[in-house]
Parts: structure tokens; sequence; C-alpha cells
């Protein structure tokens, strides 16, 4: 006999997510089940699995409570290969919808509500056309890595950005390249971040600038989960690196067009240094129960 897991479908611009309610903590899913989860032939079928878990009812709960003592809520981020990650954009954004919803939080337009992760305690804020994520500080991280994917042509420098957890981007040449990667092998780093990275290639607009706003359309490998149709911490890195590369002058505020849709990234200074945050839409599809082996 199994055990009846009830669950909520949700993605943000196709980066899609399996979330259950678990406050107490007394669900813990192995890696082979939310693989079996996550599988889109023999499962529910999903980039990722969320637990809505209370930071009191889990060790790593502790950190983001002694960061922030308004975190209540914990993301409890898995990837569909049963590995655990640090932070997922697009997963907070729905997984904080998910606790409305649910009724487990209140968040009316304009306030904010402290999340913990992995990765830090994430801010997020409840707009008109969607929930706006505070990433917190960013940082370039691990130099510029070679990076080789199928299909295409040369090895090329990748740039390491680490927002919460850890990406590199390439820029690519023209359109034939960016529909070209066969992303359903992995990128191979050189040399090789060891905890692994997200990988995000990326064709700048042309223009680059239109009315003040960075243009950038690009393609995921996520770790752990393969090509994704949108990554929300990857366009955030997407768009540093771009402004990166384009120097001085650069904007602060970008549109990411992703596979899955169009996300909103922007940079802006704090005390305690430069944060980036991300907006999109979050969508939950359908609700069900799943039987777990």
């Amino acid at each position: 006999m199994g055990t009846d897991l009830n669950f909520t479908k949700g993605h943000g611009t196709g980066n899609d997510f399996v979330l259950f309610a678990d406050p107490d903590g007394q669900i813990e899913l192995t890696p082979d089940q939310i693989r079996a989860v996550c599988d889109r032939r023999f499962g529910i079928g999903g980039d990722g699995i969320i637990r809505a878990v209370r930071s009191r009812s889990l060790p790593a709960g502790a950190a983001a409570l002694a960061e922030d003592d308004q975190a209540e809520w914990f993301m409890d981020y898995w990837n569909a290969d049963g590995t655990v990650s640090e932070m997922c954009g697009n997963g907070i954004r729905v997984y904080t919808r998910f606790l409305v919803e649910q009724g487990l939080a209140v968040l009316e337009r304009g306030e904010t509500l402290s999340i913990g992760t992995r990765g830090g305690v994430r801010d997020v804020q409840r707009g008109a056309a969607g929930y706006q994520v505070d990433l917190g500080r960013w940082r370039l991280d691990g130099g510029e890595p070679l990076v080789r994917a199928r299909n295409l042509p040369v090895a090329r420098p990748g740039l390491g950005i680490n927002v919460g957890n850890p990406h590199v981007v390439v820029a690519l040449a023209d359109e034939d390249e960016l529909l070209g990667a066969d992303l359903t092998v992995v990128p191979q780093l050189d040399p090789a971040p060891a905890a692994g990275a997200n990988v995000e290639f990326v064709l700048p607009g042309d223009p680059l600038v239109v009315n003040g706003v960075g243009r950038i359309r690009m393609r995921v490998h996520e770790r752990g989960s393969g090509e994704t149709l949108s990554c929300g911490t990857g366009a955030a890195a997407a768009a540093l690196a771009t402004r990166h590369w384009a120097g001085a002058g650069a904007p602060h505020q970008w549109q990411i067009e992703v596979t899955g849709g169009v996300l909103g990234v922007r940079m802006f200074p704090t005390e305690d240094g430069e944060h980036v945050s991300l907006s999109g839409p979050a969508e939950l599809v359908f609700d069900g129960v799943f039987r777990l082996n």
C-alpha cells in the first residue's frame, strides 16, 4: 500500500512544479519518490517539487529564522532528478501564490512576504500582473569557464554569476545558434563547478535597449532538471551578465524572453549592496492526488 499525496500543479512561464502542503514537516519524500512524481510519462510531471513547510519544522529552516524571524514558511525545493536545490526564482513566485490560495499566508497587493530558502530569505511582493521576488545580493562567481554544447560549433567562455544558486551565462552570435543548440545533452563546463551550475544561452536584442529597457532572448539547461521552458534565477543571471558585457550606460531594467513567456528583471541599490529582482506570472493549474510507492 502506498501513501496518497495531495498536490497542486503550478508553473511560472512554463517552468512547472508539483507543490504540496506539509506545514509540520511530517512528509519526507525520497529521491526515488521525487523522480516518480516529476516523471512526465508515469507521474505528474514537473521540473521540480516544492514542499510548503514551516521554517521551524525542518533543520534547514533554522538559518532562515535566524536571518529573519518573519520567515514563517520555507520553500523546500527539489529538482526533478531528486537532488536538492538552493533556490528557484519562478518556483518561489508559484510557491507564494500556493500559500495564499491554500490560506496558509496572507499577501495583499503591495505587501511583502518573507520566504525561507536554502539560498537565504527572499522577500516576495504581489503586484497587478503577478509576483515579484527580491533575489537579494548577487555576485560574480567562478570566472569564465569554457562552455561546450552540442550543435554549437566552438567552445566559448561563459560568465559565472550567483544569485543564491550558481549560473554560467553564455552569449551567442545569432538566432541559428540559439535555436540550434541541443540542450537535451548536459553542457560541459571547463573547469566544472564542484556543485554544478545552471547554464543560460543568451541572444541580446537588436537593438539591445528599447525605451530604456534591455532585451534578451534565452534558453536554459537547469542543473538537475535538463532544459526547461524558463528559469527565473537564470533570467536574472542572464540580465546581469549582459549588463556586465555591455558596460557603462547599460540599463538596470530588462525584459527576458524565455521559451515559456516573458520575465522582468531589475537591479537596484540597497544598504548592503546591489540587489536584483524578478517579476512574472505565477499560475496554479490543477489539484490532484498521487499515490506514492
